[in-house]
């Protein structure tokens, strides 16, 4: 038995879930050097929508933020989220795209890299691990926790084995919807130790209400590492907290060893910020609350409330029992993809739009053909061959990896973009947003040259649904 490692989420997938990720890196700096002295195994402080909210919302530069924090922290492994051949975009991306992200996050100070798939297709992770491994870096692989008639622990060993043969140097158990309960968290954590030889990781999110306790019983199963965030940050759609499972492993064969007058301090520095985000009405606080529909309905929080405005849109909020009654059945039609970005959107949107319309596939959006066509990778089921029909019709889905069909392209986005040029880095963060890049690098020319702001539309920026 072996003392439980924690990684600490506060800088990255904390404020993610609880303020769409408006944390600015000034609202940091006053506590890094605290949590670097911590003992955490790892500190999470980018990827995920870091990367694009630094450039839309906030008018930072990522790649700077991520040079500052890695200055300040002398002692701990920097880690970040990374969806594999979709990077930190919302499409596949070319090899030499991916290979080139990953080296230069290594060389800006990142340390571990957690890789992940929506479709749990280990084909799109691949790329990845090997540019993680040539620089050096520790490439965490992912397996996406879900619920289906066809996932069940030989799946997810499987797909553990998979990665590990890949070259992953740890497993990261992603239940981003919150809906592993305790015992079969046990269960599964119990079977990758029996499988794996590699550390086991387990992340979730406290949204249905158990996230404690399935820590604990993930502990007792022999889970290495769990992902928790300091108390003010944590709960509702943000992790468990850290203080109160520190506090229950101490004095037991699992103590993490962590000093709870130190975690207090860092509490203290979030405390007043977490009223003033309140305040501003960056954060809910229905969102802090438990919603147990998404253990009934197995649907991740953020999916539930986006059905409802896509149902306001339509004037069919009276229409909310029938579409969650269509979801599993779309998602069963679409071959059981885990609920997680992009997955969730396209078949909740689909699963709307045929509650809608009065027929199924009646409407189908460009996502859910690519879905169902391949594009984004092999579905843990076969998709429905009489759906796949109607709605490919003549078209042929594909077998292959989908980044297979995308020509090398990063001599030509730096081509495009080369006025902006400051760094190498510029290059990658226009190949994931080229429009708020654009707007960044003006932005940042305007500052650089003190020109007129108002010269420089920066401030007129939407995120994307």
């Amino acid at each position: 038995m072996a003392k439980v490692k924690i990684t600490e989420t506060v800088l990255r997938d904390a404020h993610q879930s609880l303020i769409a990720t408006r944390m600015k890196i000034e609202e940091m700096l006053p506590v890094i050097d605290k949590l670097d002295n911590i003992g955490y195994n790892s500190l999470e402080v980018w990827g995920g929508a870091t990367f694009d909210a630094c450039l839309r919302f906030l008018n930072e530069d990522p790649w700077e933020r991520l040079r500052t924090i890695k200055s300040h922290c002398k002692k701990t492994p920097l880690q970040m989220l990374l969806r594999g051949q979709n990077l930190l975009g919302y499409k596949h991306y070319a090899d030499d795209v991916v290979e080139y992200f990953v080296q230069k996050s290594i060389a800006n100070g990142m340390d571990i890299i957690r890789i992940f798939d929506a479709l749990n297709d280990p084909r799109n992770i691949e790329t990845a691990i090997k540019a993680c491994k040539k620089e050096g870096g520790h490439a965490q692989g992912t397996v996406c926790y879900t619920i289906s008639p066809v996932h069940n622990l030989d799946l997810f060993v499987k797909d553990a084995k998979t990665l590990v043969e890949m070259g992953a140097d740890s497993i990261c158990v992603k239940d981003m919807a919150g809906l592993l309960v305790p015992y079969a968290a046990y269960d599964l954590i119990k079977a990758l130790k029996e499988n794996v030889k590699v550390p086991i990781q387990l992340h979730t999110h406290y949204t249905s209400g158990v996230a404690s306790m399935t820590y604990l019983k993930a502990i007792e199963a022999g889970c290495d590492i769990v992902d928790c965030a300091i108390s003010p940050m944590a709960m509702g759609t943000s992790q468990p907290p850290t203080e109160p499972l520190v506090a229950t492993l101490k004095d037991t064969p699992y103590d993490t060893g962590l000093d709870l007058d130190k975690l207090s301090e860092i509490a203290d520095h979030f405390r007043p910020l977490k009223e003033e985000y309140i305040s501003k009405g960056l954060l809910d606080v229905k969102v802090m609350g438990v919603d147990v529909n998404t253990l009934k309905y197995q649907v991740p929080g953020g999916m539930l409330s986006n059905l409802v405005s896509q149902l306001k849109q339509s004037n069919a909020v009276d229409k909310f029992e029938e579409v969650l009654k269509e979801v599993p059945r779309v998602r069963e039609d679409f071959g059981y993809p885990p609920l997680v970005t992009p997955s969730s959107q396209i078949v909740g949107t689909q699963a709307v739009l045929n509650v809608v319309t009065g027929e199924r596939y009646k409407m189908v959006p460009k996502e859910s053909k690519a879905l169902v066509k391949g594009e984004y990778g092999k579905t843990p089921a076969p998709v429905n061959p009489e759906v796949q029909k109607k709605i490919l019709k003549d078209e042929k889905p594909i077998t292959a990896r989908p980044a297979d069909f995308i020509e090398p392209e990063l001599d030509k986005i730096r081509n495009e973009m080369k006025e902006y040029l400051e760094q190498d880095e510029d290059v990658l963060s226009y190949a994931l947003f080229p429009q708020v890049a654009d707007k960044f690098f003006q932005y940042r020319k305007a500052q650089k040259y003190k020109i007129e702001p108002d010269m420089v539309d920066y401030e007129n920026r939407v995120h994307p649904v």
